[in-house]
């Protein structure tokens, strides 16, 4: 088990103070926007790293449970008027047994090859709901008007309800994290990726733990997507389920720094606001140039520091005791 030193939860309080207290002090729309999506995408980013970081098994495919949490939803209460809430719990565990069904055959699969079933996967499931008349096809579905409240998971008159339900949505994903990687689950989670065989020589259920990784990943994904359905307001296939939204999840991760409990959402809080502000400033003419940044920070992190910036961080702390 990792122990949580007195000063650690002291460090811990103060940003989730500075966290509580930010969108009180930047009454921006637009600066809240971006601290929400910020924490949407870090919540997907260890979601992740669950599978990616800790199990070795580098996904491309979570666009499919993110949106299949924002479909689930938004079905349920348009169809059937469902709260949103509990077409989230729904989501995610549709997501999870998906993630099942699809692991399983793919439990042998490694590497790159792992990797590209994920891709197929998820261009799999965008071209059915693409096509699925029942959900909206290309037209997608939009989320109606409801009454503000938080039964009903919608809020008009304030951004601030959304960043407190997703801040505490991240706070989840990085406490499950967090108890994953300092439990037996996360040791074994560790052994599977150094190697298959040997984790299998050491009494280890490869196949059982690879599908609670990816179950587990894709139930935390699916509940950020359902967030993201109520927060617009408006989804289809091409706004939920393309590939890079799957990329930009993987950059945070790799970027903050795979297999840490806290360096996806470090990624994601340099990555994130990168992005949304330069779109903003430089409008049409900024096309691509997060991307390019993207690319830079990615080559020089995985040259000098392949642990990510939390590696780099850390390897500081050290060097400065």
């Amino acid at each position: 088990m990792f122990d949580i030193s007195g000063k650690q939860i002291t460090v811990g309080g103060i940003v989730l103070a500075l966290l509580i207290l930010f969108p009180l002090v930047v009454t921006s729309p637009f600066g809240q926007h971006v601290a929400i999506i910020t924490f949407m995408f870090a919540m997907c980013g260890v979601a992740w790293n669950l599978m990616g970081g800790y199990a070795g098994m580098f996904s491309f495919g979570q666009v499919a449970f993110f949106g299949i949490g924002a479909y689930a939803s938004s079905f349920l209460l348009v169809t059937f008027n469902v709260s949103p809430w509990i077409g989230l719990m729904v989501g995610g565990v549709i997501s999870a047994m998906l993630a099942a069904s699809i692991g399983y055959p793919c439990s042998n699969l490694r590497g790159h090859y792992f990797a590209i079933a994920t891709i197929a996967f998820a261009e799999i499931i965008r071209i059915v709901f693409n096509n699925w008349k029942l959900v909206g096809a290309a037209e997608g579905i939009t989320v109606p008007m409801l009454k503000e409240s938080v039964g009903n998971f919608m809020f008009h008159s304030s951004k601030l309800p959304y960043y407190y339900i997703i801040l505490a949505f991240l706070l989840i994903a990085v406490a499950v994290c967090y108890w994953v990687s300092s439990s037996k689950m996360g040791y074994y989670f560790r052994a599977i990726k150094e190697s298959h065989d040997i984790a299998h020589v050491l009494g280890v259920d490869v196949v059982r733990y690879r599908l609670y990784s990816i179950m587990i990943s894709a139930f935390l994904t699916s509940m950020a997507g359902t967030f993201y359905a109520q927060y617009i307001l408006y989804i289809d296939p091409e706004s939920v389920m393309i590939m890079p939204i799957s990329v930009q999840i993987v950059l945070v991760a790799m970027l903050g720094g795979a297999n840490t409990v806290l360096g996806p959402v470090i990624g994601a809080a340099i990555l994130i606001p990168l992005s949304e502000y330069s779109r903003a400033w430089l409008g049409y003419k900024g096309t691509g140039v997060d991307m390019i940044v993207y690319g830079t920070l990615i080559t020089i992190i995985s040259m000098y520091q392949p642990n990510g910036v939390w590696g780099s961080i850390t390897y500081l702390l050290r060097r400065g005791k």
